[in-house]
């Protein structure tokens, strides 16, 4: 049923008919009011769940690590700091293959102290070996959920996942969504039955120390789970689109690249800018696209390659920096092209948003005015030159 409500309502919402047992979250902005409608949930009644109070976000980290392998469906959510509060454990989970999903509200990280959008912080624990889903609007960051439940307890996969949704952008944003019923969610997400859990009548280890005759084939083996999940994906959203009618292809989405001479590449909320900008471009007769990246972890370097062998000129869009190297996205992007023969003859990198900044269509404009022949390597967008002197002393 469509409704008019704020994208953190709308994940409460996706995730409460997602039926998790546990549910545990440390409040931080902008995160905040996804936790206090699904606390409220639990007191009302309306989840039969356990809402665990915690401290800290690597407390609540560490429960839902602990519901998940005791055979119990959990969900958490954070942002910025509040990640990287949890990164010890966010390792861990993803070590010992425990399904859990965790909402990430994306948020700049300090300092200076920041609490706007850019996705720095879920891009910094890109290696983490979780699953990361990058979301455009409210729609597809209720969708992703019920799609990250169903990847992750694959019984092929057994990871968990993340749901990256920018900070204030979409978590305070209000758009009509067409949220599920529990009907359709029950159909498409079954029950949890973890292959395997803690029980004390059938003991088993998770997570043990091991020497240098196992890591690395610990490490191998998720990587390898990782990389084949880019086959899983797609299947299930062809599944999920004959319940919901909602085609995703999950790893990207191209939008007018067919004859496109020049492409714009990111992901999150920016990609409907962009996409405002192309029309823009179209209408006067300019051959504009833009790729989508859906899914940034596992990496789809095959489908990005296919999407852009053809096109003449990329402008890859980074909200988030590697300081001192290059972006990050970018990078990714030019590897993909690493001992091809056909590729783009430039492929240019543009760090823009940062904190908050806002990414307009004059933005987007600028970064394709300077799209030229000339390559450029992590160009600031926007930057502001008379602020430069002073944050150098």
């Amino acid at each position: 049923m469509k409704q008019f409500i704020e994208g953190s309502h709308a994940v409460a919402e996706i995730a409460k008919l997602c039926r998790p047992g546990v549910v545990s979250a440390y409040p931080i902005t902008p995160q905040t009011h996804i936790v206090e409608d699904l606390a409220s949930m639990v007191a009302e009644g309306e989840l039969k769940a356990q809402f665990v109070n915690v401290e800290s976000e690597h407390s609540a980290a560490s429960v839902v690590l602990g519901a998940v392998a005791t055979g119990i469906r959990a969900y958490t959510a954070t942002s910025s700091q509040g990640l990287f509060y949890m990164m010890e454990v966010v390792f861990n989970i993803a070590g010992m293959r425990l399904p859990v999903v965790m909402t990430c509200a994306n948020r700049a990280i300090s300092a200076p102290i920041n609490i706007w959008n850019d996705q720095q912080d879920s891009i910094s624990l890109r290696d983490s070996g979780w699953i990361q889903l990058y979301a455009e609007d409210n729609q597809e960051a209720v969708d992703f959920h019920v799609l990250a439940y169903r990847l992750g307890e694959d019984k092929s996969v057994m990871l968990p996942v993340m749901v990256c949704m920018d900070g204030f952008i979409l978590t305070h944003g209000i758009e009509a969504v067409d949220m599920p019923s529990q009907e359709q969610v029950d159909k498409f997400l079954p029950p949890y039955k973890p292959a395997y859990y803690l029980d004390p009548k059938n003991p088993m280890t998770l997570g043990p120390l091991v020497g240098p005759d196992y890591y690395t084939e610990a490490r191998y083996a998720l990587d390898q789970t990782l990389k084949e999940t880019l086959n899983i994906i797609p299947k299930l959203t062809a599944e999920f689109a004959k319940e919901f009618g909602r085609n995703y292809n999950g790893l990207v989405e191209e939008y007018h690249i067919k004859d496109a001479e020049r492409v714009i590449v990111a992901m999150g909320s920016v990609c409907g800018t962009a996409k405002e900008v192309v029309d823009e471009f179209r209408a006067k007769g300019k051959k504009v696209g833009l790729l989508k990246i859906t899914c940034y972890r596992p990496f789809p370097a095959e489908q990005i390659y296919n999407s852009l062998k053809n096109v003449s000129k990329v402008a890859v869009l980074d909200r988030a920096v590697s300081l001192g190297s290059y972006a990050p996205l970018s990078s990714e992007i030019k590897a993909a092209f690493f001992g091809k023969k056909k590729k783009p003859e430039v492929i240019s990198s543009f760090i823009v948003g940062l904190g908050g900044r806002d990414v307009t269509k004059d933005s987007i404009r600028e970064v394709l005015k300077l799209l030229t022949a000339r390559e450029r390597c992590g160009e600031y967008i926007d930057l502001k030159p008379e602020l430069l002197k002073e944050n150098n002393g």
